[in-house]
């Protein structure tokens, strides 16, 4: 016979199934009808539509130049993305665990910029280029400020770097000063006492002790870079000339913008989903066998 659920599991099935519910509708079932409607030339707009099979995919492979080119945009970026966010928010927790006084301060300073909307930050920075770089150009006597920060297809790149991460830093680092602050004292005293100088101190003892903040956070970076849509859209609007376009715009263009192809803008989704889901795995596996061997 089968037992009855005890009152601490029925408790609990109570406070997850609204959450599961609102995750079904809201997650499971598009994904669903996405990759369902990736097979089809639905429009989005008609109730008929007939299925195409896999044509939707070798089209946006092998004859879309423009997802090609927003592809291998969005990989630069997410390359870019990973190591500069995460080397950076590596560096100011290990500076500022190493502080003796003022880590709380130190902490809301940098934390800060997570506390604001992406697209009001973005409006910020947009002020930013546009108007304090050219006037302190023009009275500060310094030129070089003086360049189309967005506009320059060699410069835009860079300014949308600098406010990716100038706003993602705040939450690796404090994931990373969570990590740092669990590694056992008395490995650091030992290690002190054996004459370990602060270069060993961080190979030997902090990196491989804190390599389950590296996963956790190469994996947060990872996928919100992938995904990046709303920094970019309000920085650049993917110009000039579709030169900044990720994938997630060119996407959302080929749905509803411009040609209202809904089934093959679902077919690429689905290959951005597979991409993501492949390198999250490989980057996954290889960091927990990192965090075995520490």
């Amino acid at each position: 016979m089968l037992k009855r659920p005890s009152k601490a599991t029925t408790s609990l099935i109570l406070f997850v199934l609204p959450a599961f519910i609102l995750y079904v509708i809201f997650l499971v079932i598009p994904v669903l009808q996405g990759s369902y409607y990736s097979f089809t030339n639905w429009d989005g707009l008609n109730k008929s539509y007939s299925f195409v099979g896999l044509q939707n995919f070798v089209e946006a492979i092998r004859d879309d130049a423009n997802f090609r080119t927003a592809l291998l945009f969005t990989a630069k970026y997410v390359l870019f993305a990973v190591v500069l966010q995460n080397a950076l928010a590596l560096l100011l927790a290990l500076l500022i665990e190493s502080q003796k006084r003022a880590k709380g301060f130190f902490r809301t300073i940098f934390f800060m910029p997570n506390m604001l909307s992406v697209i009001i930050s973005t409006f910020m920075w947009v002020f930013v280029f546009t108007k304090v770089m050219p006037a302190l150009s023009e009275y500060a006597a310094l030129k070089f400020l003086g360049q189309s920060w967005l506009g320059d297809p060699n410069v835009s790149f860079w300014s949308i770097m600098l406010v990716s991460v100038w706003g993602g830093v705040g939450t690796l680092m404090i994931i990373y000063m969570s990590a740092i602050q669990g590694i056992p004292q008395h490995l650091k005293e030992a290690a002190i006492i054996d004459g370990a100088k602060p270069y060993h101190m961080l190979r030997y003892i902090t990196l491989p002790l804190i390599t389950h903040a590296l996963t956790i956070c190469i994996f947060l970076t990872l996928n919100s870079s992938f995904k990046v849509y709303d920094l970019i859209f309000a920085l650049t609007g993917g110009g000039p000339a579709r030169a900044t376009q990720v994938i997630t715009m060119n996407i959302l263009e080929e749905a509803y913008q411009r040609n209202y192809r809904y089934g093959y803008a679902s077919a690429k989704a689905i290959i951005l989903f597979l991409i993501i889901l492949v390198i999250t795995l490989i980057q996954v596996s290889v960091m927990k066998k990192r965090e075995v061997e520490a």
